[in-house]
């Protein structure tokens, strides 16, 4: 069984792709900022060790997008917040380990890829938390079912998503690896 990294992405579009950074630089500023990450980003992640696949967002205009790489399969993240869209990721891979990832984390490379699909081999669940409370990448080794009640009640944005999270995994084994920060605002570009 091949691992799965999903990568979650929006179409970079002005106001509707890193609005809280736009605010400090400008929304067509961070729109690029943001194109031009996650080509890095894809381009330092991709490896025969996993499958890479693109959730995108908004649905239609991410599947036929030609920002993306085409070689990469895509998939619509669909409809809900964060939790309904990350569940249907994670629900929805092939049979096998699964990590889901988003675009706006600079520091991401195939070892800490690596790291978490390493730490899945020993818990049922894994998180890369993230300096503010939140985390970068979350992880299910998927020998169960995905809990129902995964992201449920998880206050998204703020200091507690981490811990809300691992709160609706109660009976699974979870393990952590680095702590990386993603970036909201002007400061987090520094």
């Amino acid at each position: 069984m091949k691992p799965t990294l999903v990568v979650m992405l929006k179409e970079p579009r002005p106001g509707r792709v890193k609005t809280r950074l736009g605010r400090d630089i400008g929304m067509v500023a961070a729109a690029w900022w943001f194109r031009h990450q996650v080509r890095r980003l894809l381009r330092r992640i991709t490896d025969p060790r996993w499958t890479v696949v693109l959730a995108v967002a908004p649905d239609r205009a991410g599947m036929t997008s030609r920002v993306w790489p085409a070689h990469l399969p895509r998939v619509p993240q669909g409809g809900g917040d964060l939790g309904d869209r990350m569940g249907r990721a994670l629900r929805n891979a092939p049979v096998g380990p699964v990590c889901v990832i988003g675009g706006d984390i600079p520091d991401i490379n195939a070892d800490r890829i690596a790291e978490a699909f390493k730490a899945l081999g020993a818990h049922d669940a894994v998180f890369g938390p993230a300096d503010d409370g939140g985390y970068w990448l979350i992880g299910l080794r998927r020998r169960r079912a995905v809990p129902p009640s995964l992201f449920s009640g998880v206050r998204w944005s703020t200091e507690h998503a981490l811990k809300d999270t691992e709160a609706t995994l109660s009976g699974h084994t979870i393990a952590h690896v680095a702590v990386l920060r993603d970036v909201d605002t002007v400061a987090d570009l520094k």
